[in-house]
């Protein structure tokens, strides 16, 4: 993971498994436990912003410039190598409002799947259904006394067969870009 140095005129943004969170505050929610227990990967980035949980994660849903649809059509390439379930491609790019966040478990967000949440403390959902690895994202808010909030943003995965790590591995440059990205996008939107 690459360390991104903050301008004065940048949110914070890091890697928590370099700056020694180490799941400090997630670990004081053991119903959480579950999406980490066994996994082949676990990626924890955190950053600060003044949104809800659910402005924050609508925000983060929203993010889809053009590079990341590029993105995706690269990702198509690796599907079709290896051999992998196709999901269908949103028709539009996303604009999620707080209000369209459900935290019903089952329920859709874009493409990922609601497993467990609780109002403005944490958000946990998976990606479709896939025979190469089971994925799971989340964030977990910590409200900070200076009125702030800081997301710990986490993914979790576990292959399932041998194709799960030689496509994970491809993509998780990507990965962190991406997902740094959006965090980004999220508190400054």
């Amino acid at each position: 993971m690459s360390f991104m140095r903050r301008r004065p005129d940048q949110t914070k943004l890091w890697s928590a498994r370099q700056i020694g969170f180490q799941m400090e505050y997630i670990r004081n929610l053991p119903e959480l436990n579950v999406f980490f227990e066994g996994k082949d990967y676990v990626d924890i980035k955190v950053v600060e912003g003044s949104k809800s949980l659910r402005e924050f994660i609508a925000g983060m849903l929203s993010y889809y410039p053009r590079w990341v649809v590029g993105l995706y059509r690269i990702r198509e390439v690796i599907v079709a190598l290896l051999g992998l379930v196709r999901h269908e491609k949103p028709l539009s790019p996303p604009v999620l409002s707080a209000r369209d966040v459900s935290f019903a478990p089952g329920d859709n967000v874009t493409f990922f799947v609601v497993r467990k949440a609780r109002n403005d403390c944490y958000w946990v959902s998976e990606t479709p259904e896939d025979k190469h690895l089971r994925a799971y994202f989340g964030v977990v808010v910590e409200n900070l006394d200076s009125g702030q909030a800081r997301f710990h943003v986490f993914t979790t995965i576990a292959y399932k067969h041998w194709t799960g790590p030689v496509y994970f591995n491809l993509i998780r440059p990507f990965h962190h870009l991406v997902v740094s990205m959006m965090m980004r996008s999220a508190v400054a939107g």
